[in-house]
């Protein structure tokens, strides 16, 4: 408005806009790529257009195994109700078609010597009773077997092994999915955050990882991968490429004795995806370290794996995790509040290769922060001094104030004479 009452020039708005506009710096987000493996081990993987879906029902026990709760529940229901309908059918058919339902059988006589296939079933619902009986071994003593009907003890026998069928193949399905192994993985932890410091001289990816349950995982084994979209020098697009990278482990064997909170290194070496990457470079790496721990559970002998991933916002550079384990009377002690915090140490920010390339960046840095720490020492001594002094002030001026000064008195004669009260 300003600008149409020309009481300021045009141009000097439109430059002074330009100006603001070159001030303020545009931050776009980099789109966040998804992760292929959830902090809880979920697979972030959803498969589509699958053509033959008559694979999963050749191995139906484990496509019921794999189904929810609710679905496993509805067909365990389901199929022991359809069972016992369909042979209480065919048990009324054979009493139908041996004329056990003619009412005319129930007044015959002794002398006649009429015998039903089933005794006591005369209708659709008697007939779904015996069937409930046959099949969950239930014998109320009032529908029973006799010898009259061959048919009948043809359909009693296929009864029998139906529901044995189902019996086993459903209370199996049942036990396993209360006995799955990830149901033993959600008492194995990991660290919320992985760090990469200076061990042994060297650089190194480090994470925490605890076992919740005092009954041991035998045989424990922790595997690292690396996933990243790559591309070959033939120009093929590989969007997960997995990488094994070696943990270093001092035992000859990769198995680990989970007893307590384990820090589990990497060493970024030669052989490392790590080995080129610096501090300035992670943040801006679009790759994932899969975390992946296997063993078998002490008390069920079922072998469990307990996965999780971390991604480069995920991974602090020149941290390191702090001590969890103390000694207690005798007994070790393990503080899980303090399982996923790391305090702040001294790092070379260069890479891995140009730590090798240059080993004297490592002494500087360490020199650097050696003075940085005796520096901070100074402050702190200075501020403790600092402080007592004032303190010792403090308390003079308080003492100095209780002292009673010494009051005068004078006499009518013109004497004077001095008390202290």
């Amino acid at each position: 408005m300003l600008a149409r009452k020309s009481i300021i020039p045009e141009e000097y708005v439109l430059a002074r806009i330009a100006a603001e506009n070159l001030r303020k710096p545009r931050i776009r987000d980099r789109p966040r790529k998804a992760r292929f493996i959830a902090k809880n081990g979920a697979c972030n993987l959803a498969h589509k257009n699958i053509r033959e879906q008559g694979r999963f029902l050749q191995d139906i026990f484990t496509t019921l195994v794999d189904l929810k709760w609710r679905h496993t529940l509805v067909i365990f229901t389901m199929s022991f109700l359809c069972s016992w309908l369909l042979f209480a059918m065919m048990w009324w058919l054979v009493a139908f078609a041996h004329g056990d339902m003619d009412p005319s059988t129930e007044n015959t006589t002794n002398s006649t010597k009429w015998t039903p296939c089933v005794t006591c079933v005369r209708s659709f619902t008697s007939a779904f009773l015996f069937s409930i009986e046959v099949q969950v071994t239930i014998g109320f003593g009032g529908r029973m077997m006799t010898e009259e009907c061959p048919l009948a003890i043809t359909v009693l026998i296929l009864q029998n092994i139906v529901g044995l069928i189902i019996n086993a193949v459903m209370l199996g399905c049942i036990f396993m999915k209360t006995a799955q192994a990830h149901r033993r993985a959600e008492t194995l932890i990991f660290s919320r955050q992985a760090v990469i410091a200076v061990r042994n001289g060297k650089l190194c990816f480090m994470f925490r990882v605890g076992d919740l349950r005092k009954s041991m995982i035998i045989s424990a084994s922790v595997r690292i991968q690396v996933v990243r979209k790559t591309t070959t020098p033939e120009g093929e697009v590989i969007p997960i490429h997995q990488v094994d990278i070696p943990v270093d482990n001092p035992i000859e064997s990769n198995n680990i004795f989970l007893v307590a909170p384990l820090i589990i290194c990497h060493v970024i070496d030669k052989r490392s995806p790590l080995y080129d990457i610096s501090a300035a470079d992670l943040a801006l790496q679009d790759l994932e370290l899969i975390v992946i721990l296997e063993g078998v559970v002490e008390t069920t002998g079922i072998t469990t794996q307990a996965r999780t991933s971390y991604v480069a916002e995920e991974i602090l550079w020149g941290h390191r995790f702090v001590p969890i384990v103390t000694e207690e009377e005798g007994v070790y002690a393990v503080d899980y509040s303090k399982f996923g915090n790391t305090v702040k140490v001294a790092a070379p920010r260069c890479s891995a290769r140009e730590l090798d390339e240059k080993p004297s960046i490592l002494i500087q840095t360490l020199q650097k922060s050696e003075l940085s720490h005796q520096n901070s020492l100074r402050k702190r001594n200075s501020m403790r001094r600092n402080n007592s002094i004032r303190r010792s002030n403090s308390m003079r001026r308080t003492n100095s104030s209780l002292i009673v000064p010494k009051v005068q008195f004078i006499t009518p004669e013109g004497s004077q004479s001095a008390s202290e009260t």
